[in-house]
């Protein structure tokens, strides 16, 4: 059976910086999924978020824009955006897990204050995985996306926020409307990405919705994707989200169906980072923003090394751009021992 890799974006990893270095050294993911743009009220796009889609940055790739949001007008704002850039599909983002993105939150009652800030400090939160338990809301907004826009809509969720039925009772909204497809992560938001996914939560899913579903959770080598695809034979869209930033080579790995690494991993390894710390210096102001951004990156490199505890350690310890750099070189020349 044929079958598509994607990559699950993540914010604050897979820019087009990342994928473009991915892709380049790597490859094996045919769809990436750009972390999401988030107005917070304003219909205004950041820079950094119009630089991420430009065609331009993103030559060779396929990809797909993301938004998170819990307001109709801010959805079909961002659609309007993204095929300004010549893209035809906007993925909507009801996965995110973390708490000041997804918890709903009641607005403070302080006497006087005016309804519309406090419609702005409720429409802050309640996004993401939060907004599963609210059928009504994701009903409006794809009713408004679909009759106000052409653009093509497709999903990327959790299976609710504080239990897995959430999901179920949206799936059958979800059904009177035309969406391309549904990513689902196998987890619900509280749990962050801690814990075990939930395949017997993902496998009801497969049975109660008449759309396309993608899988989304936990595939992290060449075996496990081997079990998800015994486990759910009927799926032929398999998303990687954390997995494909602490092995870069999965996705390769998986199209070529083998478990053994390049006889030159560590060098193309080293290349990637190169590229990317390079790309990062240049993009970053200060040598603190350049150190904590690559300090992020190998808390998930740190995992394809013999000794992850003592790489990760050995980074952390570098404050400087000299010793990190020094650090580095000392990491790779060890790792090829």
């Amino acid at each position: 059976m044929s079958f598509t890799l994607l990559s699950s974006p993540l914010q604050g990893f897979t820019d087009f910086r990342f994928r473009n270095a991915q892709n380049k050294f790597f490859g094996g993911i045919d769809t990436f999924y750009s972390p999401y743009i988030r107005l917070n009220g304003k219909l205004e796009i950041k820079n950094s978020y119009h630089r991420d889609l430009l065609p331009e940055n993103n030559e060779g790739l396929e990809v797909i824009p993301q938004v998170l949001t819990n307001d109709a007008d801010e959805f079909l704002f961002v659609a309007k955006y993204v095929q300004s850039l010549g893209y035809k599909e906007l993925n909507w983002n009801l996965g995110c897990p973390y708490p000041m993105v997804a918890r709903p939150k009641n607005p403070p009652n302080i006497a006087g204050q005016k309804q519309s800030a406090l419609s702005q400090i409720a429409n802050k939160s309640g996004m993401g995985s939060g907004l599963i338990s609210n059928p009504e809301k994701i009903n409006n907004i794809l009713h408004r996306a679909h009759s106000e826009s052409d653009i093509i809509v497709s999903m990327k969720m959790r299976l609710g926020y504080e239990n897995s039925q959430e999901i179920l009772d949206v799936l059958p909204i979800l059904d009177t409307y035309p969406i391309k497809n549904i990513a689902i992560h196998a987890r619900i938001g509280k749990q962050l990405y801690k814990g075990g996914v939930n395949l017997d939560a993902f496998q009801l899913c497969v049975d109660n919705t008449k759309h396309k579903l993608y899988y989304n959770g936990d595939i992290t080598s060449v075996a496990k994707f081997h079990e998800m695809q015994q486990r759910f034979p009927s799926i032929d869209h398999w998303m990687i989200g954390r997995g494909l930033i602490s092995d870069p080579f999965l996705p390769s790995m998986i199209k070529s169906n083998t478990m053994e690494y390049p006889a030159n991993k560590m060098e193309l390894f080293s290349a990637f980072h190169d590229t990317l710390y390079a790309i990062y210096s240049e993009s970053l102001s200060g040598s603190a923003h350049i150190l904590l951004k690559m300090y992020h990156l190998w808390e998930y490199f740190s995992t394809t090394f013999s000794n992850p505890h003592k790489v990760l350690k050995q980074i952390k310890k570098a404050q400087s751009i000299r010793n990190y750099e020094a650090a580095v070189a000392a990491i790779f020349k060890n790792e090829k021992i």
